[in-house]
């Protein structure tokens, strides 16, 4: 097998792998949203909303295109979870957890700490080691 070769497989592996732990993480919050009565998309929002927060950087959290933003919001709303208000550029609206959408943010937190694959299966010295190497792979050198 030649250098080029291995170095296909060698990727691929690793591919595979980085796949196989996104789509498991992925599960495991699915079903922890779905405990609490809502589609994951809708849990991911709640659980990134920390505070007043405009749309587009809501979009950015949630890797997702600005425009499905306002629909989530839309859901948020519905459920008595957020509300949109005006930023100060009255042009730019901000959306924020009301005191039901903070209370469940924080069972999401709850529920996140004591389900989420990393947590559980990584200890803290493995997490450290693996943060900087997810970073380095999309290109983000933090410290």
């Amino acid at each position: 097998m030649t250098s080029s070769e291995e170095r296909l497989r060698e990727a691929r592996e690793l591919a595979e792998l980085l796949v196989r732990v996104a789509e498991e993480s992925k599960a495991v919050f699915a079903r922890t949203a779905g405990e609490i009565g809502l589609p994951a998309h809708l849990a991911r929002a709640v659980a990134s909303l920390d505070g007043p927060m405009p749309m587009r950087e809501l979009a950015d959290r949630l890797a997702c295109d600005r425009s499905n933003i306002t629909g989530i919001a839309d859901q948020l709303e519905q459920r008595g979870l957020a509300e949109r208000t005006p930023g100060r550029d009255r042009r730019v609206k901000l959306l924020q957890l009301t005191p039901a959408g903070r209370r469940l943010r924080a069972d999401i937190a709850d529920r996140v700490s004591n389900s989420a694959l990393v947590l559980q299966r990584l200890d803290d010295a493995q997490r450290a080691q693996l943060r900087p190497l997810l970073q380095a792979l999309l290109g983000e050198q933090r410290t």
